[in-house]
């Protein structure tokens, strides 16, 4: 299976996505978001197949979210999106991109929603919560 990460690596999230995504067999590609960020129609594309809108896509904690006036409600989608590309740090992480689907993957586990479930053994994430059983099934 393919699937692409927009991946921040000082992310304790994105790292466990990452992780997961390995953990079912799958190398994804990595693309280190903040160097390398999507383009326009890619980025637009992404946040409706994830069934978001824009501002729910926009990271706001640890952001100039505020400083760029981007809360303010008549901003355009395109606005925001420009915003989101010029500054890609107001991009909210991790974005999964496989053929089961597209998520902003926030807590890391929703990315079993578009993996196949070939998972082998137990899965920890870094802060010790336990994901996945001794038979690679989802705790719930």
């Amino acid at each position: 299976m393919d699937a692409k990460i927009y991946h921040n690596p000082q992310c304790g999230t994105s790292r466990n996505t990452l992780a997961l995504i390995r953990n079912a067999g799958i190398e994804p590609t990595v693309i280190e978001y903040l160097k390398t960020p999507p383009g326009h129609e890619e980025l637009a594309k992404m946040i409706a197949d994830a069934g978001l809108t824009v501002r729910e896509a926009i990271r706001e904690k640890g952001t100039p979210y505020a400083e760029l006036g981007l809360d303010d409600a008549s901003l355009s989608d395109d606005q925001l999106l420009d915003a989101m590309l010029a500054t890609p740090i107001l991009i909210n992480r991790p974005f999964v991109v496989t053929s089961l689907g597209t998520r902003l993957v926030r807590p890391s586990e929703l990315v079993l929603d578009i993996l196949p479930d070939t998972h082998k053994g137990p899965f920890f994430k870094e802060d010790g919560e336990q994901v996945l059983d001794e038979n690679g099934r989802r705790i719930a």
